[in-house]
């Protein structure tokens, strides 16, 4: 990937999202996975556009159009992402952020200790 800002756009999020659960696609084929009001064609080309200049993107011409294939991994952009709100909204603590999702009855308990033999048992390996 070219670019070194691995933040996405709401736009280029949905795009990413398409393209990675989709497979390869025409922008024709990606709006119809739009709620109403689904935009306009020429905005969803300009992003597809937008997203490979930054490379995380690519295509392969059929004919006369573009098939669109994602380049980067959700991967690239999950822990930046995660960092990113735990800063922002959490005072960069991932206590917090934890502490809120069980506040929030986001994860149970139970959840929170198959996460916590996960990490334990990486440390033993």
């Amino acid at each position: 990937m070219r670019s070194k800002n691995n933040r996405l756009t709401d736009k280029e999020a949905q795009i990413m999202n398409l393209l990675w659960e989709h497979g390869p696609m025409f922008v024709r084929e990606m709006l119809p996975h739009y709620a109403e009001p689904r935009p306009h064609f020429n905005t969803v080309s300009t992003t597809v556009r937008i997203l490979e200049e930054k490379g995380y993107v690519a295509h392969e011409a059929v004919g006369s159009s573009h098939r669109y294939y994602a380049v980067a991994r959700p991967a690239d952009f999950r822990s930046r992402s995660l960092a990113q709100v735990v800063k922002s909204y959490f005072n960069n603590s991932y206590a917090s952020a934890v502490s809120a999702l069980v506040e929030e009855e986001k994860i149970s308990v139970d959840e929170l200790r198959h996460i916590i033999e996960m990490v334990e048992s990486r440390k033993r390996d």
